[in-house]
């Protein structure tokens, strides 16, 4: 609904009206108890006046009542306080654990966000999601920590460098809301926004097939594990393991380390063994895979851990499990309608220094990664 308050942005999710009603609750407290002060410490000031030069006060005992009153009221008032805000908290950064969630990858950049949905598309500042419909939002950063910040959904997650944070809505109203950087990030930080656009579920499905012509995280990751990074000589082609761990249904699964300690196979865990695959070495293997840290960008991290996500279909919620038959390259200059190609667009909209293009491949270092296989993982 419409604010009727200004400046407010209207409540547009699911979580903004319990936001919103925490949000008053503790400014009618703040309100209530700034009126109530003053106006006692004028009554005071009244009452007990100095009436004669040489006036004596009377001296006046201590209340137990009164002091009981005012220690029990305000630990209640804390106390609520307490427990509003962690349901609200709770509910609003536990990740459901539903299938069908829209799940969307999210890389920030001086100064840009840039979007990929599961099935390819790519947006720039501009986000399109259905209504009704919980989102995902997978996030990571390629310099600074910065803060993806959507008011009317009050809700945001800081993104922060090497490592990958989360967060969920489900708008409830077709529209056009503000993204913004809530996080100082350098000299553009405030021209670092963007727009979410909420489309009913019938329009978000003809937006998504009128720009199926570039490839998905899923098929990129299937690409760079087989073929570019050579990761299928130690865990075969389709992840059941050799040399190395076996990747097929490894997501959300608990993995035994070689120090007999045990962790849960998320995107971090997935993320970590890639660039620093001796962190968490999986018991029974031997360290012999090496690193790639430095030869691949945040977005290719993100396909890997999609396509490792995509192996195991029970825990992916949704994610496009299967690489497309074909290949669906963008052709160059092939955009999202209303967004720049991704060759040209600039990192800094103020001046014209466009980014260091990094492709799969390209890098010497990565080119001999096949010859020593992806030998293994976590």
């Amino acid at each position: 609904m419409q604010s009727w308050i200004p400046f407010l942005p209207e409540q547009a999710s699911t979580v903004a009206a319990r936001v919103d009603g925490l949000y008053f609750y503790l400014v009618g407290l703040t309100l209530f108890f700034t009126v109530l002060i003053v106006s006692v410490i004028i009554f005071f000031v009244v009452k007990y006046r100095r009436r004669a030069p040489f006036e004596v006060p009377r001296p006046i005992a201590g209340s137990i009542k009164l002091e009981t009153l005012w220690s029990v009221i305000p630990f209640l008032i804390a106390m609520s306080i307490f427990v509003w805000g962690a349901s609200v908290y709770f509910i609003q950064y536990r990740m459901p654990n539903e299938a069908g969630m829209t799940e969307i990858y999210v890389v920030g950049k001086q100064w840009m966000w840039k979007f990929q949905h599961t099935t390819g598309q790519r947006e720039i500042n501009e986000l399109h999601v259905p209504v009704g419909r919980k989102v995902k939002l997978t996030m990571t950063t390629e310099d600074v920590i910065h803060s993806l910040y959507f008011p009317a959904f009050r809700t945001k997650a800081d993104v922060v460098p090497g490592r990958y944070t989360n967060l969920w809505f489900e708008a409830t109203k077709p529209g056009r809301y503000h993204i913004f950087c809530a996080e100082y990030c350098g000299t553009n930080h405030s021209g670092m926004i963007g727009t979410v656009v909420v489309l009913s579920q019938t329009d978000f499905d003809n937006w998504l097939s009128g720009n199926a012509n570039q490839q998905s995280p899923v098929a990129a990751g299937q690409e760079l594990f087989t073929t570019t990074l050579g990761c299928a000589s130690c865990h075969n082609a389709d992840g059941s393991g050799g040399r190395g761990p076996a990747l097929t249904g490894l997501f959300g699964k608990s993995v035994q380390l070689s120090g007999g300690s045990t962790v849960t196979a998320d995107e971090a865990y997935i993320r970590e063994s890639i660039i620093n695959p001796q962190a968490q070495l999986v018991m029974g293997y031997q360290p012999i895979m090496p690193t790639f840290k430095g030869q691949l960008s945040e977005e290719q991290l993100l396909h890997l851990v999609a396509y490792i996500k995509s192996l195991s279909p029970a825990q992916s919620s949704g994610l496009e499990t299967t690489a497309p038959a074909r290949s669906n390259d963008p052709q160059p200059g092939t955009t999202t309608p209303g967004a720049s190609s991704m060759d040209s667009q600039r990192s800094n909209p103020v001046s014209v220094t466009p980014p260091s293009a990094r492709q799969p491949g390209n890098n010497n270092s990565n080119t001999a990664a096949p010859s020593r296989g992806n030998q293994n993982r976590r």
